[in-house]
């Protein structure tokens, strides 16, 4: 029996079965629809892309996976290089591994080590957003701040080595300066807080954010597994303000396979490099670094350069805010758009009970969370496709 995520499995509803996909549609046996929200956002290049599919059935002609422990191979090598020219400044030391969850984790027990290969062993604090979501493997509920997720965590009490800190500058200067010599890094979903309520904040936070880091000598993290790949109308936020990690998942293999990267600067590197074994990070998921991944990403990366994805999503902004201009009801709290994505919050979450089957009813799947109505489409869909998907969203308030 499959045991379905984040549902009740007694009173869950029976979930919709796909039995084809292709472009923006999704096909059940009764009906196709559009997917307004990517498989999870990761999906930015639609279903059965050609390129992508072929760059799969290749691949697996030649070996679908080796371990990188003592072993090494041409997709991954191509990708890492294509990373270290893809991404800004000295962001150049790829870590492969699975999921988003991991590669959080994995950039967490890099800031960490960094400062305890440097003997500076009082620096075991985080600093992270209210809201924040990172993952649900336990180090990254840790730094999360979301009760809906989280709440299991209750069980081991108090955080005691996290610190939560809103959007605001005052409360971040507040807190550099009260914990910076006990902090070893702050970590941030940067401009857009997906799972955590599709929230919506201003650059010159993340801009103090980087000025504070480096007075104080803490590492700054950002994970773009989310809003990497143009999600918030940039590249990546990291072109930008730049961090000293960067966490990239979801849209990296266009929603084929698995895959994450943290990814480091020369000067976090620089801390692990040496002779001393004890130095090395001691980490190695299984599937790190699988070839039929990373040849996937490397078509992925390139059909997002030699398509001109930039301004596919400048595009789907500008169709965005024409059609939910002026769009208001007494449900609604607020109406947020930022690049590929729109989120309508409501009141009460009870307003968007039975709102999923409407949706579909209408050709669109859509997965509402919390108190958020919202849609990140695929960067290919047309704009007919786009004015449908948030025709429904306006059409069940009217």
């Amino acid at each position: 029996m499959i045991w379905y995520p984040y549902q009740q499995m007694k009173t869950m509803k029976q979930p919709y079965k796909i039995i084809d996909a292709e472009g923006v549609w999704l096909q059940t046996p009764e009906r196709k629809m559009i997917d307004s929200v990517s498989s999870w956002w990761s999906v930015i290049h639609g279903y059965k892309h050609p390129v992508l599919n072929e760059a799969v059935k290749s691949q697996v002609d030649n070996f679908s996976h080796v371990m990188l422990g003592g072993l090494t191979h041409e997709p991954v090598q191509k990708l890492s290089d294509k990373l270290q020219d893809f991404l800004p400044g000295d962001l150049n030391y790829s870590f492969f591994s699975d999921s988003g969850s991991v590669a959080v984790e994995v950039a967490l027990k890099m800031a960490l080590q960094y400062y305890v290969n440097r003997g500076e062993m009082e620096r075991i604090k985080v600093l992270s957003l209210t809201h924040a979501y990172h993952g649900d493997t336990f180090k990254t509920m840790e730094v999360g701040d979301d009760e809906d997720y989280h709440f299991i965590l209750e069980a081991y009490g108090e955080k005691k080595d996290v610190i939560h800190v809103p959007t605001e500058i005052p409360a971040l200067e507040e807190a550099f300066e009260k914990y910076h010599r006990e902090l070893n890094c702050f970590i941030v979903e940067p401009l857009l807080q997906g799972a955590g309520g599709m929230r919506m904040y201003d650059i010159s936070f993340l801009a103090r954010a980087r000025q504070l880091c480096d007075q104080y000598g803490v590492l700054l993290i950002f994970d773009e597994v989310a809003t990497g790949f143009g999600r918030t109308g940039n590249r990546f936020v990291a072109d930008l303000v730049q961090p000293d990690i960067l966490v990239l998942g979801k849209a990296l293999t266009g929603g084929y396979i698995g895959h994450a990267v943290t990814v480091a600067n020369q000067k976090v590197y620089e801390g692990f490099y040496g002779d001393d074994p004890e130095k090395a990070l001691m980490h190695g998921p299984t599937f790190m670094g699988n070839a039929l991944a990373c040849s996937v990403a490397l078509k992925s990366i390139e059909l997002f350069e030699q398509e001109d994805y930039m301004s596919k999503i400048q595009r789907i902004e500008e169709i965005t805010r024409r059609e939910m201009e002026g769009f208001a009801d007494s449900r609604i709290r607020e109406v947020r758009i930022m690049g590929g994505c729109v989120c309508v919050e409501v009141k009460d979450s009870g307003i968007l009970k039975g709102f999923q089957q409407f949706a579909y009813e209408r050709g669109v799947f859509s997965r509402p969370f919390l108190n958020c109505m919202y849609a990140m489409v695929p960067y290919i869909i047309s704009e007919e496709e786009l004015v449908k998907v948030l025709d429904t969203m306006k059409a069940w308030f009217l």
